[in-house]
């Protein structure tokens, strides 16, 4: 029994031809992605949290700025008081 051999033995000889590449014309469209929402909703907040830690966290113009008005005599009065008053029992209930 013989057994002849249908193709050559390096396969890289005779490679199978394909179709040829050709250039994307202007009406056709290459590739695209699509994103879900939630992978936009994702990506937005974490660039919210990056510039939340790349913030600074002492804001040194508005401590100044309190500290001026704390040390004033005219500005703490009942108003004030009451104000800050009520938002501290606020933060407790």
């Amino acid at each position: 029994m013989t057994i002849d051999r249908l193709n050559p033995i390096d396969p890289m000889q005779n490679p199978p031809k394909t179709g040829s590449a050709g250039r994307i014309g202007k009406g056709d469209r290459g590739d695209s992605i699509n994103l879900s929402s939630e992978a936009v909703e994702k990506s937005e907040l974490f660039s919210a949290i990056e510039i939340a830690k790349n913030a600074p966290d002492v804001r040194a113009d508005r401590i100044a700025e309190l500290k001026s008005r704390i040390n004033d005599p005219d500005y703490i009065d009942d108003t004030v008081i009451s104000a800050t008053a009520d938002r501290i029992i606020d933060q407790f209930f």
